[in-house]
């Protein structure tokens, strides 16, 4: 007669539990940066007649109609971009590992002696 019985052999098995995914996308936001600017603004000046100046003054004709003309500068801001990496981001994976606890029932069969004096059962009775 042959007895039997179950055992117990617990493991581990892989399986897929989800997804992860990186997705980037363009956010624009206004940026306010103060720049100083300058500029030439024109001034008229005048200037009497002195004892000193007054070679100057009598350079050329008595009467006459003339134009002088100053070109005026000013600054304006210049805006420039450039894209440039900061960062890399990937995904990575890490192994954790917990204890779980696993309850299952196992069966085994017995054995017992039917006649006679001496009754034995379980695994005594090979």
């Amino acid at each position: 007669m042959t007895r039997s019985e179950e055992r117990l052999t617990v493991g581990t098995e892989a399986v897929e539990t989800g997804r992860a995914r990186l997705r980037k996308h363009v956010v624009t936001e206004n940026v306010t940066r103060t720049v100083p600017v300058s500029h030439e603004e024109v001034r008229v000046e005048r200037e009497p007649i002195t004892d000193a100046n007054r070679g100057d003054a009598l350079d050329g004709p008595a009467l006459s109609e003339e134009e002088h003309e100053v070109t005026l500068h000013a600054e304006r801001p210049v805006v420039e971009k450039e894209t440039v990496p900061v960062e890399r981001v990937r995904l990575s994976t890490e192994t954790v590992t917990d204890q779980q606890t696993v309850n299952e029932q196992v069966a085994h069969e017995e054995i017992e002696q039917v006649e006679g004096d001496v009754r034995q059962t379980g695994r005594d009775a090979r």
